[in-house]
């Protein structure tokens, strides 16, 4: 008879068996791009308001002015984009009065807004002009200016905040005689920063605007990857 044989695997002493993953390295990193452009469009917001003591006399006296208004800007009405007139507000306010005892005096107050956007800044000034002579109330700021293709600019962004993280790992894989691999995980900073002023938004003096700044759009991404 013969006794039943084990087989047992022989491994040198030297040898040494090492995890797969213990052979891999990762490396942390960010990344961050920016974007120049100029503004080409603008929101603008501009009031028309009359006071009276009689509320129908405010009313009228604004509808006059609006429809001044529409006919002075009827060269550049079909270039004025989500335009809208339709907010109209009537209300009364009291005026202290100048001798003690006496009742304040109540007046109606009626106003009503035009809103629009334009992607042609050209009409800026014109517009802002037209709304000086009928005595309208507006405010022009950095905030009404804006980019009609600010996504794409955004994008632009992020994809060199992404290649910038991919060159920084390759800097660092090649310190260490390694290669940049695979993203592990990446984070992105879409939190959507409000565009930087590089400098003064706009110059203006009493009833124009000479001209608009130059803004800047910055994406921040931070990745692991794998180094090879």
């Amino acid at each position: 008879m013969f006794s039943t044989a084990h087989r047992y695997l022989l491994i040198p002493a030297a040898l040494t068996l090492i995890p797969l993953g213990a052979m891999a390295g990762e490396v942390s990193l960010s990344g961050q791009a920016s974007v120049k452009y100029t503004p080409d469009s603008a929101r603008l917001q501009f009031t028309a308001s009359a006071e009276h003591n009689l509320p129908e006399t405010a009313t009228r006296r604004v509808n006059e002015q609006m429809e001044q208004w529409r006919n002075g800007i009827s060269d550049y009405r079909g270039q004025l984009g989500a335009y809208s007139d339709a907010s109209v507000n009537l209300y009364s306010r009291s005026i202290p009065s100048q001798e003690r005892g006496q009742k304040p005096e109540k007046v109606a107050v009626a106003s009503q807004t035009v809103s629009f956007t334009i992607d042609d800044l050209s009409l800026l000034n014109p517009i802002l002009q037209q709304a000086q002579a009928l005595g309208m109330d507006y405010n022009v700021g950095p905030h009404q200016f804006f980019h009609s293709d600010e996504s794409s600019l955004r994008k632009q962004a992020l994809a060199g905040a992404i290649a910038d993280a991919r060159a920084r790992c390759e800097f660092v894989a090649n310190e260490l005689d390694k290669q940049c691999g695979e993203v592990i995980n990446i984070n992105v900073d879409d939190g959507h920063q409000p565009p930087v002023p590089m400098m003064a938004e706009m110059r203006a003096s009493s009833d124009t605007v000479s001209a608009v700044g130059p803004r800047e759009l910055t994406s921040r991404v931070s990745a692991t990857f794998e180094l090879e």
